[in-house]
């Protein structure tokens, strides 16, 4: 028996589904949002925090 023939015996897997992709939806908003509006400086400074060399711990 294939995976889908389990998910098409549970009742109300279609919520899952639905949800799930509202979450990613949302965040994938949200985050894209917060690029546009973000800081440059800011930005800068985090595309470059993998470069710097500083060891500030």
């Amino acid at each position: 028996m294939k995976f889908i023939n389990y998910l098409e015996n549970i009742t109300g897997v279609d919520v899952y589904a639905m949800t799930s992709f509202l979450i990613f939806f949302g965040f994938f908003i949200v985050m894209t949002l917060w690029a546009l509006r973000a800081d440059k400086k800011l930005i800068d400074v985090l595309s470059n925090l993998p470069l710097d060399n500083d060891n500030n711990n």
